[in-house]
């Protein structure tokens, strides 16, 4: 056998090894604590809550809400919050800064996010973020949404954001390195491309069991010790044809609470998951800390239950993953990033 075809044999072998972690009904019913459970955030070993704070949630509402969003998460457990300035052109950001005033900056994790790739403009976008958020420091800085092998070579690059983030942990604005991504490639070339603390990548079980994705970057993170968030994490697909939108939003959410307790559970069962986010409604926010406080392992009978949901469900990034697979990427992607820049 050539070697070539040895070694996609081998990786074939190990991305279908990345399967959940499922226990029995005795010990998921034993774990159970009613508590917003823990876990260590990668190779830092920082602990944070299997829920984190989605930012984009704000754009919806007035400050008055926001920041009793915030805290009420804080005193149920939640300890990390996430943010980008591509959320409502700042206003996001703006918000959870003044939100996160009272408090006590040692005991939350905050994560932010650049969409530039240059490494200037990354430091301009920097300290704008660090002042609309009122601190002096990141726990995490994350290059956003990447989507083509072309955006992670020049992030990368001499002259890229990359640069800009190393010089920023060093002088202490920034603790951790990280990056999001939408496709396989992108996230693949990131993760082979530099040591990167996290991985924000679409986990969910309708892509997973549908088509696998997921499962190559959840190896490779596997590998190099990347601890993996996952977005989407309640996505229940694309919008079918004729039904009606319950919500002005790109996918189909999850929306009762069981579902999303079921979808949580299963996410987190995969190996090198940390946490889940929700989509940017305050509304499903709440119900995916709910899901943290319900939080017990997943079973057997979990996963057949999401694996038989996910059948009637279309993929909401099949057609940019061929896209990208074919060098063929048009702009913009999808209308929901043109009017709002919500993705994450």
């Amino acid at each position: 056998m050539k070697r070539r075809a040895f070694l996609k044999i081998v990786a074939g072998s190990a991305v279908l090894g990345i399967q959940p972690k499922l226990v029995s009904e005795a010990v998921a019913a034993a774990a159970e604590t009613g508590d917003m459970p823990r876990r260590p955030l990668g190779r830092m070993g920082w602990k944070v809550s299997v829920v984190g704070f989605s930012g984009l949630g704000l754009m919806h509402y007035d400050q008055a809400t926001c920041t009793a969003a915030a805290h009420k998460a804080f005193e149920q457990g939640l300890n990390y919050y996430d943010v980008a300035p591509a959320y409502d052109k700042g206003n996001c950001e703006t918000k959870l800064g003044i939100a996160l005033q009272g408090l006590d900056r040692s005991r939350y994790f905050l994560a932010c996010k650049t969409k530039e790739r240059d490494k200037f403009l990354c430091r301009i976008e920097l300290e704008e973020s660090l002042k609309r958020l009122k601190t002096d420091y990141f726990d995490l800085y994350q290059i956003h949404h990447l989507v083509k092998p072309g955006d992670v070579k020049t992030a990368l690059g001499q002259n890229g954001a990359l640069q800009t983030m190393l010089e920023a942990k060093k002088d202490g604005r920034i603790r951790a390195i990280g990056f999001s991504a939408h496709t396989t490639k992108a996230a693949l070339e990131a993760l082979r491309g530099f040591d990167f603390d996290t991985v924000m990548f679409p986990i969910n079980y309708v892509e997973y069991y549908t088509r696998g994705f997921g499962k190559e970057v959840l190896a490779l993170a596997k590998e190099k010790g990347t601890a993996v968030l996952s977005i989407k994490t309640i996505n229940s697909g694309a919008w079918p044809k004729g039904a009606e939108r319950t919500r002005k939003w790109w996918y189909r959410p999850l929306e009762s609470q069981d579902d999303i307790n079921l979808a949580y559970r299963w996410t987190l069962s995969l190996p090198g998951v940390v946490m889940g986010f929700s989509p940017g409604w305050m509304d499903l926010q709440e119900k995916a800390i709910a899901a943290g406080l319900a939080y017990r392992p997943a079973t057997e009978v979990d996963a057949q239950k999401l694996e038989q949901m996910a059948k009637d469900c279309g993929s909401i990034f099949k057609r940019e993953e061929d896209l990208v697979a074919s060098a063929r990427m048009p702009y913009p992607r999808h209308p929901h990033e043109c009017c709002d820049g919500a993705w994450a």
